[in-house]
């Protein structure tokens, strides 16, 4: 047995006797014993579930609800470090940035250029997910007449592209993993105007929205770093020499230019101007800042190529961080309406994969493969994007409520679709019944 197992097993025996010691502490009503055995049964969870092989998909989706069952404990304690609150805006930003650029190192300027062999069902995946969810997601508000900031994160959640875990359930079901991959790239950039558009237009009347701060949060936490893996996959795969010396030129002059910022250079040029000239101004440092850390990340994995392997490990980090944090900063409030925001984010969730596969199959007619994969796309959702938002808001103990929610449930329902539909292999469909049913179709 390696090592590895080892720890799992081990894991998984302690697991137990955790739960069992917190299932008696609880009964007999010593809360400072069952607290920390619960957290301790459910990380000795996450990491012993990995000694099944047939449980091992499973393992980010347990350290997510470990992650939930900690800030349900501990909410006070995870989110406030010697007196530093970590659910500021900018570190949860910066994290979210994090797992955008890990997420855009796992696609690659080929996967753009991709698109126009398949627009059809590109096309399809990206129109169902922007009309679907955001839609979806507003019904639900009304019909459990949630207060406001909570039906504006429900809204925004829906409004948000497809995330990571999509693609992920797409390769463990055996779907159109192709398809998968380009409705994700084209959606990511779509969200840019969609997102901003759907969350004023369904909850402008709810809370105050501000479109073009909304879109220029997008920007930041979406297309920048999205934009600099690009950056990075060009420098690795197409640039010349003559390129990459034109290019760490130009990561020299924009690291003086944030040099700059720093010291002064905000406050005489961009203070004195409008508020929304130093919003573009804030993007253009942003943009400037990508620039940079391509250029940087371009040299540590020519040195050190190994680090394209962990970049998936910092996305799963960073969705664990946000979604603990988002529910702990809004522990008091899922107390009062958590379980009704839980059935809320499975309708809105089951509701996606639903109707995505059957507008995809029935209505615009995609293969059987094609239909799985944009069930995935349509019903899950990219939560860090919305708990940057919402952040960046300043309201993640509310409207960043649903997303927290909505992580862990797509990713146990999604793991259990994707298993099924993997243990449902689509049966070839042969040239003569493909004749036969296009002439019936003309006939």
């Amino acid at each position: 047995m390696s090592q590895s197992n080892q720890l799992n097993k081990y894991c998984l025996i302690f697991s137990l006797i955790s739960l069992i010691i917190a299932a008696i502490a609880l009964v007999i009503g010593y809360e400072k014993i069952w607290q920390p055995f619960l957290v301790l049964f459910s990380v000795c969870l996450a990491i012993g579930i990995g000694y099944w092989p047939t449980l091992k998909s499973y393992q980010f989706t347990v350290w997510i609800i470990a992650g939930f069952i900690a800030a349900m404990v501990y909410a006070s304690d995870l989110i406030i470090w010697g007196g530093f609150n970590i659910t500021n805006k900018w570190i949860v930003l910066f994290i979210v940035q994090a797992v955008m650029f890990s997420m855009g190192t796992e696609i690659t300027i080929k996967d753009f250029a991709d698109v126009i062999k398949m627009p059809w069902g590109v096309f399809v995946g990206t129109f169902c997910h922007f009309l679907i969810m955001p839609l979806l997601g507003f019904t639900l508000t009304k019909l459990f007449d949630f207060p406001p900031e909570i039906a504006v994160g429900i809204i925004l959640i829906g409004s948000c592209s497809s995330g990571l875990s999509s693609t992920v359930m797409c390769y463990i079901a055996k779907a159109n993993l192709a398809l998968a991959v380009s409705i994700a790239a084209v959606s990511t950039l779509a969200a840019t105007i969609m997102t901003p558009l759907w969350v004023s237009i369904l909850g402008g009347s709810l809370i105050n929205v501000k479109f073009t701060s909304m879109m220029m949060d997008v920007i930041k936490i979406v297309l920048i770093p999205i934009g600099a893996a690009m950056l990075c996959d060009y420098l690795k795969s197409y640039a010349t020499e003559q390129a990459k010396k034109i290019l760490r030129i130009l990561a020299i002059i924009c690291s003086l230019w944030l040099l700059y910022m720093c010291f002064g250079g905000w406050n005489s040029l961009f203070a004195p101007m409008s508020e929304n000239s130093q919003l573009l101004g804030n993007v253009f440092n942003f943009i400037t800042g990508a620039i940079v850390w391509s250029i940087i990340f371009d040299l540590l994995t020519t040195k050190f190529g190994k680090i394209y392997k962990i970049m998936p490990k910092i996305s799963m980090f960073g969705i664990i961080f946000f979604t603990t944090t988002a529910a702990a900063a809004g522990r008091d409030n899922l107390m009062q309406v958590g379980g009704l925001l839980c059935l809320a984010m499975l309708l809105h969730n089951l509701g996606g994969f639903s109707i995505g596969y059957v507008m995809s199959r029935f209505v615009f007619r995609l293969d059987t493969e094609s239909s799985r994969t944009v069930a995935f796309e349509v019903g899950l959702q990219n939560g860090g994007m919305a708990s940057g938002l919402a952040a960046a808001m300043g309201k993640l103990a509310t409207v960043g409520l649903a997303s927290a929610i909505m992580t862990p449930i797509g990713n146990v329902t999604g793991s259990l679709l994707a298993n099924y539909w993997r243990s449902k292999p689509i049966k070839p469909v042969n040239k003569q019944s493909k004749i036969a049913n296009t002439e019936s179709v003309k006939n």
